[in-house]
């Protein structure tokens, strides 16, 4: 029988309840990097909305991996203790709790979007970044930004697997590792942002080198029968220069899973300012998770202006993609899986202190 968007996803010993993910979508709201009482409510509303997989922000795994200062961060033994409640009731509900963890690069150092994304001088509460080449993202007045030696790379790769200890320490169910969106992984990858000249740049193989060390190193502290995840760009968006592309990420995606990784979250872009967007009509990123899911046969998620019941499900009906990933749609909407389950005339378990809501709901619209 074909899947459905309401059927439960088996990965390893985890079994997703449905097909629903909630994407990682930074807050700006952490201080010092602890979740505030907003992140505790904007998580836990979407596990009572139905949400197959609850997932974090982009969580720092070292103080200078944050975006801005006000992002959130598990660098720390206290960060982990501080997520822990908000885990518990995010899987009480039923939904499988997910943290991305995440190093910025020389895309940090910067004020919140709703406050411009400016450099932050140190003056400011902004910090020294580090880069695979000594450059900086290209913007206005960017943060100073050093080359990453030897030792920088081996603590990154040790920050990623302390990170994913403490994530477990606080119930996290799935670690997805950031290497999306033009931060310091990506950064690696592209050779719009990486031009050393040792095993860390170069070919395709140096390039990607990092990458497979710090999921190789993420997946020997994670439990066995638990799924890592991985968040790549499929595509730099650079047609005109030499940059990261959807052949690579189609090459890459076999090799992240002899490294320990389950699935594929792919979304695009992020890398360079320059970069040239295509139509962003509903699904304009599925054809990239498409095409790695049916080449590779890895399992994917699949991102990019999916809004409506009918279209997530016929994404995981086809085949095209194994989960459907919201943004967007479900901070207008955080409870859009009990409504999609309904429009598809799917089971779908209710949080029982709303049961009287759903069929008054049920009776209106019928």
């Amino acid at each position: 029988m074909t899947d459905s968007l309401f059927d439960p996803l088996k990965m390893r010993e985890t079994t997703i309840p449905n097909r629903v993910m909630m994407s990682p979508m930074c807050q700006y709201s952490a201080e010092a990097g602890y979740p505030t009482q907003w992140h505790h409510v904007h998580l836990a509303t979407r596990a009572v909305g139905g949400a197959g997989v609850v997932f974090t922000e982009a969580t720092a795994v070292e103080p200078r991996g944050r975006i801005t200062p006000e992002c959130l961060g598990i660098w720390s033994d206290d960060h982990a203790e501080a997520l822990a409640p908000t885990v518990e009731f995010v899987r009480n509900q039923g939904a499988v709790p997910g943290i991305q963890l995440a190093h910025a690069g020389r895309k940090a150092s910067v004020s919140r979007p709703r406050e411009g994304s400016d450099a932050l001088s140190l003056d400011e509460g902004g910090w020294e970044t580090i880069s695979p080449s000594g450059k900086p993202y290209p913007r206005e007045q960017p943060p100073a930004t050093s080359r990453m030696d030897r030792g920088d790379i081996a603590d990154v790769i040790e920050a990623f697997m302390q990170a994913a200890e403490r994530s477990l320490a606080a119930g996290f169910e799935i670690a997805e590792v950031h290497a999306a969106h033009g931060y310091l992984l990506h950064q690696f990858l592209s050779p719009a942002a990486n031009s050393r000249e040792d095993e860390y740049g170069g070919s395709f193989e140096n390039r990607t080198r990092l990458l497979r060390e710090v999921v190789t190193g993420v997946r020997e502290v994670w439990p066995d029968d638990m799924p890592v995840f991985m968040r790549i760009s499929a595509t730099d968006w650079l047609p005109d220069r030499d940059s990261w592309t959807i052949e690579d990420s189609t090459a890459l995606a076999p090799i992240l899973l002899k490294a320990g990784a389950d699935l594929i979250d792919v979304s695009g872009g992020g890398i360079h300012p320059d970069q040239q967007l295509p139509d962003t009509g509903p699904g304009y990123q599925v054809p990239y998770a498409e095409q790695i899911r049916t080449e590779t046969g890895t399992p994917t998620a699949a991102v990019g202006g999916v809004t409506e019941a009918t279209h997530a499900d016929a994404l995981v009906r086809n085949g095209r993609t194994d989960l459907v990933a919201l943004g967007r749609e479900l901070l207008r909407r955080p409870y859009w899986p009990l409504q999609a389950a309904h429009e598809l005339d799917a089971e779908i378990e209710w949080p029982p202190q709303y049961h009287r809501g759903r069929f008054a709901w049920i009776r209106e619209i019928v």
